[in-house]
């Protein structure tokens, strides 16, 4: 294939991805599946940053609902995207491809702290870098993680994979008249309140100009696609 367009990339995945069938938990079959695109952008010579919620396993707004502080429930929720972020290093490391997981909480055991300069040091090596536990604070979702990451880091766009191809202006799961976009601007995605992403993600990276490309990750080859600059899903710029 031609050279992809990209050198550096964030990719955001939501916990759910990692459950596949299951409902809850890990499918393993499916992390490995998407490790095996991940390994095929690093044969590229792409960089790869990453940052995975914990949906599948525990989010934050549930233990509010049953009673927890939403500070505490926030804390199981980042607890949760470490254990995503050990499985997918597990998937990648079991194909030869080297990996990192850096996480925004010290548990020095498991994973290394985050600090900047290291893991773009990891990625200029050729390591995957996952982000584990969101930005290390309460009140922020992973996707301001994500958002924060991929600034940090220098990646020239920030993948957001989803289970649906691209942004629509209702729900399509429920609504067969949903609108689908193919490209938007972050002013667009606010104003509308359209809900990909929380809106302190969407404006830190209006701020920064930074692209995001939200897809079908459930779609075989997508990731490669983007990479190539097939137009695929939605794109998210500036006006």
């Amino acid at each position: 294939m031609a050279r992809p367009i990209y050198s550096r990339i964030l990719l955001k995945m939501s916990g759910e991805a990692l459950e596949g069938t299951l409902g809850g938990g890990i499918d393993f079959d499916v992390v490995g599946k998407y490790c095996e695109e991940i390994k095929s952008a690093t044969e590229l010579g792409v960089q790869v940053g990453l940052v995975v919620g914990g949906g599948n396993i525990f989010r934050g707004s549930e233990g509010v609902n049953s009673g927890l502080d939403k500070p505490t429930g926030d804390y199981m929720g980042m607890l949760a995207t470490m254990i995503n972020a050990l499985a997918i290093q597990a998937g990648l490391e079991a194909r030869g491809v080297p990996s990192r997981v850096l996480t925004a909480i010290e548990m020095r055991p498991v994973a290394e702290p985050y600090i900047r300069r290291r893991a773009i040091r990891h990625l200029e090596k050729g390591r995957v870098v996952i982000f584990g536990a969101g930005t290390g604070n309460p009140f922020f979702t992973t996707d301001t993680a994500a958002a924060l990451r991929a600034n940090e880091i220098g990646a020239e766009i920030l993948m957001k994979a989803t289970k649906v191809d691209g942004i629509y202006d209702k729900d399509p799961m429920l609504h067969n008249d949903a609108k689908h976009y193919k490209e938007l601007t972050y002013t667009d995605v606010l104003a509308r309140n359209l809900g990909v992403m929380d809106a302190t993600a969407i404006s830190l990276c209006r701020e920064n100009k930074m692209p995001i490309q939200v897809f079908d990750l459930t779609c075989p080859g997508n990731i490669m696609k983007t990479l190539e600059g097939e137009t695929i899903g939605t794109t998210v710029r500036g006006d």
